[in-house]
């Protein structure tokens, strides 16, 4: 059923990013948003076919945009670390149960999200896409509140007794984009000053504190103080400092917060079965420790039929360093680190200096997020990584007035 209805939908989809590329690029971006890997799941089946349509228009739009407003060199896009490995993985040899097919669909999936960044993006659509990052979280709560109103989805997973948001998806896939929105509001009111793009940051904050994702949060809050005390915003750390202190007198009221609920139970280091499948990972690193077993292994290296996979719902690594580290070796960890270190300089270098700062800073954050979680391979990632490549070609259009 859902084979039919995905190529009536790409065609309808392609017409429409032809016609109208900026609106249709501003849909997909909220579209992705809403996770349709779990609702429209849910609803006909096809969870893979759903991501992989997804991303594929995704590349589809790449190819529209850049035929209508040009091509650029970038020489340091993290996606030439991915081709290097898949080169590298065939010579050495794929993992096995790994096929060619599954290898080059990973390739695509894994290089797809830099790929903006050859695109001569323009004004028009820059501005375009930052308002979808902004509002692209609280337009998935929206469609949430409808699904569960018309008895299609329910908003709240619960987790020990305690309520995690996760609106039309899952929970952590929320806090992804919402800290997306965070990133997204910081840089914004950097350049524009207005107090609606701060209210917009702090609901964004707020979602993900309800959907119980602990290192979004964290990573969040680190950034979002980091960045008002460089601003030397005293009354607003002075609110956030009573707001915290009010809570904590609260604090047996607010258990239906997971991140309070996980604390009260003492279980705040619970790594949520993550040590459980980062042996696995560790122990294909080492047996192909130098150039790894290629790309697209991290998906076979726990089969999704295997007691693990079946204890702990997922085969996910939930550690990049450990994913990558499996599927190039160490030469292709630090091409890619390598490149995304460049990538990041030399973007950031273009932005005024406060917007530079914060880049870095929301990179060393990911740099530390990608221990624990799935940043590169995620939904997440085709958000973060568009939103970077906006900032940064805002960055360029900036430069080349200016010159």
């Amino acid at each position: 059923m859902i084979l039919p209805l995905v190529v009536i939908g790409t065609f309808c989809a392609l017409g429409l990013a032809v016609r109208y590329p900026r609106a249709t690029c501003v849909l997909w971006i909220l579209v992705l948003e809403t996770s349709p890997d779990a609702w429209l799941d849910a609803m006909v089946g096809g969870h893979e076919i759903i991501i992989g349509w997804m991303k594929g228009f995704g590349l589809a739009l790449v190819l529209i945009l850049g035929l209508r407003q040009g091509w650029r060199a970038d020489r340091y896009n993290p996606g030439f670390a991915f081709v290097a490995m898949f080169l590298v993985g065939l010579m050495h040899g794929l993992y096995p149960g790994l096929t060619l097919l599954a290898s080059i669909r990973s390739l695509i999936g894994s290089a797809g999200p830099f790929l903006f960044s050859f695109v001569r993006l323009q004004p028009f659509y820059t501005r375009a896409v930052i308002a979808a990052m902004l509002w692209g979280p609280l337009f998935t709560v929206a469609f949430g509140g409808v699904l569960a109103l018309t008895g299609f989805d329910h908003m709240f997973d619960t987790e020990q007794g305690a309520l995690r948001l996760g609106a039309s998806g899952e929970p952590p896939f929320l806090a992804g984009f919402a800290l997306v929105g965070v990133y997204a509001g910081l840089m914004e009111y950097l350049a524009s000053r207005r107090a609606a793009v701060g209210w917009l940051t702090l609901l964004n904050l707020t979602i993900i504190l309800l959907t119980g994702a602990r290192a979004p949060l964290v990573l969040a809050s680190f950034v979002t103080l980091s960045f008002l005390i460089a601003q030397r915003r005293v009354a607003v750390l002075a609110a956030t400092g009573a707001a915290l202190s009010l809570g904590a007198m609260f604090l047996s009221a607010l258990s239906f917060l997971r991140v309070v609920n996980m604390a009260e139970l003492g279980e705040t280091t619970n790594l949520s079965n993550r040590d459980l499948v980062w042996p696995v990972f560790a122990q294909a690193f080492a047996a192909s420790p130098v150039t790894g077993w290629g790309v697209g292994a991290g998906k076979v290296i726990i089969p999704m039929s295997s007691e693990l996979a079946g204890l702990i719902h997922t085969n996910a690594a939930h550690d990049e360093y450990l994913r990558i580290g499996a599927e190039g070796g160490v030469l292709g960890l630090a091409l890619l680190m390598g490149l995304i270190f460049l990538w990041v300089k030399r973007g950031s270098a273009l932005l005024p200096p406060a917007q530079c700062w914060l880049m870095r800073l929301i990179f060393l954050g990911f740099a530390i997020h990608s221990a624990t979680d799935n940043t590169l391979i995620a939904t997440t990632s085709s958000a973060f990584f568009l939103w970077v490549s906006v900032v940064f070609a805002e960055g360029r259009q900036r430069d080349t007035r200016n010159a």
